[in-house]
């Protein structure tokens, strides 16, 4: 953190040297506002409740989860997954049915409500159903008071107002400001703009698609000698050869991707141990104001975890490999 700024000490001075009794509540929220990497580091921290939104569609959705609670259940942080949501229900399909059965043999509490039932009854689109059936969740959720949740796979878009009653993670395959949409089409524009670095990123859901405040990131470069002969061949076929012979079948799609979806589960669970013990406060994030973009955030731009991803793997792989 920097030194403040003379307009920023004036402002902490005269809320401490307030007379009104609300003074300490007002010197939180300040460094709240204006530090929240800050803030998140107090003492009296609770175990922290997840709810975790998945479709489960297939096995990546239930990876995932695996990686999380088996980590959960060795306490490696202070936290728990409090429930799952999954907007399938039993008998929709193979794949989420798998995911249904591995959360109900780690004996997590499971609420369903199928999006696709609710959209055939109404007989309309489901965007115009967004917040009707958002609204539905909540009430099946009332119950539970998560701390932050999880987008692991659910294959719906939040509106609005479910994204200001929960603080939502969302994994994104790209770096803060990078490509947006869906992983095939971040892989694509990293291709065809030639980058030479990429990595995901952890943000808060907001209207703005893929652009809430960034919570965390990692990085991985594209210019290694894992890429070289794969950058070499575009350079003699052209990036509409490769996509019209080999589409995501291509070395180089595959290469970019393996290397993006190897960091993900790691990155995800280093953010919750980050949210756990208080490194960064997601209550001050949002408190900056929903539907502006990722660059907007500019006292926060997010925890750089390269370090604690890098050496989460390296442990991993020395354990496999024992």
């Amino acid at each position: 953190m920097g030194t403040a700024s003379p307009s920023e000490a004036g402002q902490f001075w005269g809320i401490l040297n307030s007379d009104r009794p609300s003074a300490v509540a007002r010197l939180l929220d300040f460094v709240a506002y204006e530090y929240p990497l800050c803030y998140g580091l107090k003492m009296g921290l609770s175990t922290l409740n997840i709810g975790w939104f998945s479709t489960g569609r297939g096995p990546g959705s239930r990876g995932l989860l695996s990686f999380v609670q088996e980590r959960l259940a060795r306490r490696e942080i202070d936290a728990r997954i409090q429930f799952v949501f999954s907007n399938r229900e039993e008998g929709e399909a193979e794949g989420s049915d798998e995911f249904l059965a591995l959360v109900n043999g780690y004996g997590l509490p499971l609420e369903t409500l199928s999006s696709a039932r609710f959209r055939r009854a109404r007989g309309e689109t489901f965007s115009s159903l967004r917040a009707e059936f958002d609204r539905l969740v909540a009430d099946r959720l009332a119950s539970f008071r998560p701390d932050v949740c999880v987008l692991a796979g659910y294959m719906l878009i939040l509106g609005g107002e479910m994204c200001r009653q929960y603080p939502f993670l969302n994994l994104h395959p790209a770096l803060p400001n990078g490509p947006v949409g869906t992983w095939q089409q971040v892989v694509w524009e990293l291709i065809e703009s030639r980058a030479v670095r990429t990595g995901t990123m952890i943000h808060l859901a907001t209207e703005a698609l893929d652009r809430g405040p960034v919570v965390s990131y990692c990085t991985v470069s594209l210019s290694t000698q894992e890429f070289a002969p794969h950058w070499s061949n575009l350079v003699d076929q052209g990036v509409a050869r490769v996509k019209e012979m080999n589409g995501e079948d291509s070395p180089l799609f595959r290469c970019i991707r393996r290397v993006q979806y190897s960091q993900e589960p790691y990155l995800l669970f280093e953010t919750l141990g980050a949210v756990a013990d208080g490194r960064v406060s997601l209550e001050a994030l949002m408190a900056q104001g929903p539907g502006q973009a990722a660059g907007e955030y500019e006292r926060f731009r997010g925890l750089c975890l390269d370090d604690k991803v890098a050496e989460a793997m390296a442990s991993d792989k020395l354990a496999d490999s024992a």
